[in-house]
């Protein structure tokens, strides 16, 4: 073997074994879906007769991205998966949920997300403020805190400003499990502020 070939394979190797470390797999992203919410039995007639619009949700900082968030202690700090997201935004995934709940209670005869502001309406607008992963002493849950409102009409003041919350244990430590605790929680919360809505008289 000449001198000069002796010299070309090391320098070969390590430019083999750096092409090898450059194709390493990207972790695949994934995307998740909240199973259907339950609204249980409609109603044979609607509550009232005005219709509903149902806001998109306000949030700030993290809670307005898709990446699905977590602590991993209670009042810890908050941070973000690189690969785990919500199918979309939690302020636009709430604001649907909430709309299909209204609607399969039979709440108004129109739930919709949008209506000409001529239109006499209740009106829905909510912030969220918590939708997390949290890690407990005794496992994962899902904590939401959304505070919503309802405006009737041209009433100077909100029918109801109220700020409702629910932590669900995941019961595994999979993201899946996370995300039907997730679901559970949300409807509880959605489920709280829908029987109050169903109780007012526009």
């Amino acid at each position: 073997m000449s001198m000069r070939l002796r010299f070309l394979i090391p320098g070969v190797s390590a430019l083999l074994l750096l092409a090898g470390c450059a194709t390493a797999p990207v972790p695949e992203v994934a995307y998740y879906r909240m199973p259907e919410p339950d609204a249980g039995a409609p109603r044979e007639r609607p509550a009232f007769q005005m219709p509903v619009v149902v806001d998109t949700l306000l949030a700030d900082g993290l809670h307005g991205e898709q990446s699905i968030l977590y602590a991993t202690r209670p009042g810890g700090s908050v941070r973000s998966y690189h690969y785990q997201r919500w199918n979309d935004p939690p302020v636009r995934l709430l604001q649907r949920r909430l709309i299909r709940m209204l609607r399969a209670a039979n709440v108004s005869p129109v739930v919709a997300d949008r209506l000409p502001t001529s239109i006499s309406a209740v009106r829905v607008s909510g912030v969220l403020d918590r939708f997390e992963r949290v890690k407990r002493e005794d496992g994962w849950y899902a904590e939401v805190r959304i505070e919503l409102r309802a405006d009737v009409g041209d009433e100077p003041l909100p029918a109801i400003l109220r700020t409702y919350e629910a932590a669900v244990p995941a019961g595994a430590e999979t993201i899946q499990a996370t995300v039907r605790a997730f679901a559970t929680a949300t409807d509880q919360v959605l489920g709280a502020f829908a029987a109050e809505l169903a109780q007012l008289e526009p």
